[in-house]
């Protein structure tokens, strides 16, 4: 009898060490590639967040950055960013409506709204823009683009998991927006009239539209993007003159 009940014993252990042992850990999703080229991509809106809140370049409404870009020719621009509590919605997704004015001498001469989002693997995506520029009397809305209209595709501006040698296309509107991005340091320092930051984000940003163009960006953690030097093709400087933060 005592050798049955030893036996039952050892058969009711085996069944459960089987029954535990077919079930497997589950495993978290894996982020989906960043978008290449001009490529197509499709984007779920089930996939989006209410928040922008990437630490290299969170947008809460009401931030307000102001920046002073110079030519190196004695031309200076003052740009003035602004996060609305606008929304619009794009394929599906409510971005978040930003708005971006460029000024010369008092005089506006670029107004832009731009439409990002973010996913729920923290990349910022960028949906597109509708933008106005002024010169000589005359008004262009040539840049203007939206992902899913005329072919043009989204990118994205801050992956949300940078780390150097990742590249990804930032927008694509054939023959007007075909800007793509690298991440090439995340250990960066970076000095501006605003202040002065350690552990910052470094891009690489080019497009094939100007090829002799290149621009280093820099994003530091908590505040977004501080600098912007033009390295190749020019000689523009953009720093971070004053920021207001908006409410999360």
């Amino acid at each position: 009898m005592r050798g049955l009940v030893l036996a039952l014993v050892a058969t009711t252990l085996l069944a459960l060490a089987a029954c535990g042992g077919s079930e497997e850990p589950a495993q978290e999703e894996v982020a989906p590639p960043l978008p290449q080229g001009d490529e197509p991509v499709r984007l779920d809106p089930a996939d989006f967040v209410a928040v922008i809140d990437n630490p290299y370049w969170p947008m809460a409404p009401g931030s307000r950055w102001v920046y002073r870009e110079t030519d190196g020719k004695g031309g200076t621009q003052k740009v003035v960013v602004t996060v609305t509590d606008e929304a619009k919605t794009i394929l599906g997704i409510e971005a978040t409506v930003v708005h971006d004015v460029v000024s010369e001498d008092g005089r506006v001469i670029e107004d832009t709204f731009d439409w990002y989002a973010q996913d729920r693997w923290d990349n910022v995506w960028y949906l597109g823009e509708d933008t106005t520029e002024y010169e000589d009397g005359k008004a262009s809305t040539a840049g203007s683009w939206e992902a899913g209209v005329d072919g043009a595709q989204a990118g994205v501006v801050v992956p949300g998991e940078p780390k150097p040698g990742l590249a990804y296309r930032q927008e694509f509107y054939a023959g007007e927006a075909e800007d793509a991005g690298e991440v090439l340091s995340l250990d960066e320092r970076a000095q501006v009239p605003f202040g002065a930051y350690g552990g910052v984000l470094m891009t690489k940003d080019w497009t094939p539209l100007e090829p002799k163009l290149l621009e280093h960006k820099f994003y530091a953690k908590g505040l977004g993007p501080v600098l912007a030097l033009t390295v190749s093709g020019g000689s523009d400087r953009e720093e971070l003159l004053s920021f207001e933060p908006g409410d999360r």
